[in-house]
């Protein structure tokens, strides 16, 4: 390392926010773009460990250590070049990833982290500014075709790793434009489309072909895409809302945040006209909003709300809150399962953990209330997940002119090109793969959260590299790509 003493000299610093009296009056991204030089500052934090933990926390193996080193020399090209050799997204990842790796970081252990996401996005963001990232093209051709359905991070990252080893791909997306979940279910102020467009862009010069509109094994047979393609990798997402089926379920004003978060993404980006044919616009504007869901989507339902012009947010969970510190049960190098204050939190509204809702109360068909209760866990025997049990006299209501059920999803769904291509189905009901991430149907693959269940973006980058390689190593009997 270039300055082996840097993290005794620096302070761990983190990017800073727009105020949040200015930013819930729009949806643009509330960071701030970080200085450079602050950037190199945070990046000679980066230990000369000698066994690198990051590593081993991050999905696609990203060269931390290594990168914020160039990075701390000023050679930000160098930098560059070893992000983009591991992570076909890391403008996204730089946004709205975890950073699973910090977590690890061996600096961790006696201090803070040091800020790897955010010096990822640095890297990326200085790339794109200088010019430094350009359409490349393929130097030669294998004459393979593939088809790569769903426009996600996993089928994204998929279509160019396999574009790079000179197949022909094709992404089908039933959606109008792009990017999947990074497009509809992110809203903006965490990740504007823009970073999502101008990626596209890249791709498309370079000749990765995207059909947009299209719902394969619907409207597009899926015998035609057999018969078309030399292998199919299917990378739809898990889309299948887990439901909360309680009593009241079926009053009026109560909605998936899947389904919540991509009309508002649709009406931030302009476009109009009613998106699922449910009798008019989900909006919070002069609603008491209750989302049920403790997760990164109920807090992005949460800044949701309160720029829709919310009168109150209230956020409820049925997990005890987490501690704010790393618990003995979850040790370094793990992910600790810690609170979690996100920027949508720092703008208003109320949060409440280990509260179960027995059933939702409404009038007129409209719901009004939550009947909630306080539970407690407790351990049972020693092969037994934790017991919940309501406390008795712990009941109360929640005033509620809107809810959002934020509390994650089952599987990808089943009818249309699943049910098509008669795939196997593992016991939780996504699609089943072996390690090679081969279906049960010849020629077929699958990857991200349709293969492995509702996950992370950077495992789905994860995913999109790994199925690429087994892809490439069925067309053509070898692969250079890589792994991980």
């Amino acid at each position: 390392m270039g300055d082996p003493r840097g993290f005794l000299k620096s302070a761990r610093k983190t990017g800073a926010y727009r105020l949040v009296c200015e930013r819930v009056k729009d949806f643009k991204e509330v960071t701030i773009p970080r200085p450079e030089k602050e950037s190199e500052a945070q990046a000679s934090r980066c230990m000369d460990c000698s066994t690198p933990f990051c590593h081993w926390g991050c999905p696609i193996g990203n060269y931390i250590p290594e990168w914020n080193d160039y990075m701390f020399r000023g050679n930000w090209k160098a930098a560059l070049t070893l992000l983009e050799a591991t992570n076909n997204l890391p403008e996204i990842t730089g946004r709205i990833c975890p950073a699973l790796c910090e977590h690890a970081c061996v600096l961790g252990l006696n201090d803070d982290a040091v800020t790897i996401r955010e010096n990822e996005l640095s890297i990326i963001e200085l790339g794109f500014k200088k010019g430094l990232i350009k359409p490349v093209a393929v130097k030669k051709s294998t004459g393979k075709k593939v088809a790569v359905i769903g426009s996600g991070p996993a089928g994204l990252s998929c279509a160019s790793q396999l574009n790079k080893a000179g197949h022909s791909v094709t992404i089908f997306e039933r959606d109008k434009e792009p990017g999947g979940i990074l497009r509809y279910g992110i809203p903006d102020f965490k990740l504007e489309k823009p970073i999502i467009d101008r990626r596209i862009d890249i791709w498309e010069k370079e000749g990765i072909g995207f059909k947009t509109g299209v719902n394969v094994g619907v409207d597009y047979p899926s015998k035609e895409l057999l018969e078309e393609f030399d292998a199919v990798c299917l990378a739809g997402g898990a889309r299948v809302p887990r439901d909360l089926t309680i009593n009241g379920r079926d009053l009026k004003g109560i909605y998936f945040a899947m389904d919540y978060l991509t009309e508002s993404n649709h009406r931030v980006g302009g476009h109009s006209g009613n998106l699922r044919g449910w009798g008019g616009s989900i909006d919070a504007k002069g609603k008491k909003v209750v989302i049920i869901g403790g997760g990164d989507t109920g807090a992005d339902c949460v800044g949701t709300a309160n720029r829709q012009g919310a009168t109150c947010v209230v956020q409820i969970e049925v997990l005890p809150k987490p501690f704010e510190c790393r618990a003995s049960s979850q040790p370094w190098p793990k992910y600790p399962m810690l609170l979690k204050t996100t920027s949508s939190h720092e703008e208003g509204g109320e949060r409440h953990w280990a509260v179960l809702t027995k059933k939702f109360i409404g009038e007129k068909g409209l719901v009004k209330k939550l009947s909630c209760v306080k539970v407690e866990f407790y351990e049972g025997d020693s092969k037994a997940c934790p017991v919940m049990k309501d406390i008795l006299g712990s009941e109360f209501e929640i005033e509620a002119d809107m809810v959002i059920l934020a509390v994650g999803f089952l599987h990808p769904e089943h009818p249309g090109l699943l049910t098509d291509l008669n795939v196997e189905f593992d016991k939780r009901g996504n699609v089943k793969t072996g390690e090679d991430y081969k279906t049960s149907v010849e020629k077929v693959f699958a990857a991200g959260d349709m293969r492995r269940g509702q996950s992370l973006v950077v495992w789905a980058i994860s995913e999109g590299r790994r199925s690429a390689h087994y892809i490439d190593k069925h067309l053509m009997g070898d692969s250079s790509l890589p792994l991980i």
